[in-house]
């Protein structure tokens, strides 16, 4: 079973575990927890086990994830009216290939003006054979409304140890790929794992955030950039997170991000 590979999570694991052996799945979910817990990860094994298929391409699994306005490549990104509507649209098709219908919600506070709203309505009247699923930081983080008609997955902070094993040698990468340019670019990245790209993606992004806030530690790098830069950096990891769960080959996608942030993201 793909939720075989949740190894931390337990708690979650089983609640979504009991839901498909008696085949009682809820319309709707909401997984609750700190970023880095396996949220979306999670999401992706339950999504494959209701669809029986791993493939992220597969026509009956949605992610949505928040998106610059068109106008702003720049602008602040969310999850708007737009994509809410082109859910509810999918939502209403019958599945093409699998019993269900999956929609998976990252950042899901991250739904402005209208979206909320329309999402609330989609949830009152759950279309047959969909499962969505709902990503967020905090239980309050969207209208109690929406809460209440989901069912509540709680995910614990990981051990940290992991998480700063994939931050070191995300940085120690970096610094052989700026010393050594491209021959180290290509040779660290050889057979590389879908998983091991995504834990290193996710640790680019966390220290460029750093970088954001001027943390004490990284004072030194944080004078090589400019605020321009590090925002570009931030955008440039979260498009290659992306980028990875819509199944394009990790190799490519963490060498844009070593290349770019050698080049502080210029």
């Amino acid at each position: 079973m793909a939720l075989e590979r949740i190894l931390d999570q337990p708690r979650a694991v089983d609640l979504l575990r009991r839901a498909l052996a008696s085949d009682r799945v809820a319309h709707a979910y909401a997984f609750v927890g700190p970023s880095g817990a396996g949220r979306m990860t999670t999401a992706l094994a339950f999504a494959e086990e209701l669809l029986g298929s791993a493939s992220r391409q597969h026509p009956d699994l949605h992610v949505i994830v928040p998106t610059a306005p068109e106008t702003s490549a720049r602008g602040a990104r969310a999850i708007r009216i737009g994509a809410i509507r082109e859910l509810e649209r999918q939502a209403s098709l019958r599945p093409a290939m699998a019993r269900r219908k999956v929609f998976v919600l990252d950042e899901a506070e991250r739904m402005t003006g209208e979206a909320p709203q329309a999402f609330l309505k989609t949830l009152e009247e759950p279309p047959a054979a969909t499962v969505i699923i709902l990503i967020l930081p905090r239980a309050r983080a969207v209208p109690a409304t929406v809460l209440s008609r989901c069912q509540v997955v709680r995910f614990a902070p990981r051990d940290d140890t992991g998480a700063a094993t994939a931050q070191a040698q995300a940085r120690e990468l970096l610094a052989e790929v700026r010393a050594q340019g491209v021959d180290a670019l290509f040779r660290r990245t050889e057979r590389l794992e879908r998983e091991k790209a995504e834990a290193l993606v996710d640790a680019y992004w966390i220290f460029c955030r750093e970088l954001g806030d001027h943390a004490a530690e990284l004072a030194r790098e944080a004078e090589g950039w400019t605020i321009d830069q590090i925002l570009a950096a931030v955008d440039l990891c979260r498009q290659a997170r992306e980028a990875l769960l819509r199944n394009v080959a990790p190799r490519l996608t963490l060498e844009v991000v070593l290349s770019r942030l050698a080049l502080r993201a210029a």
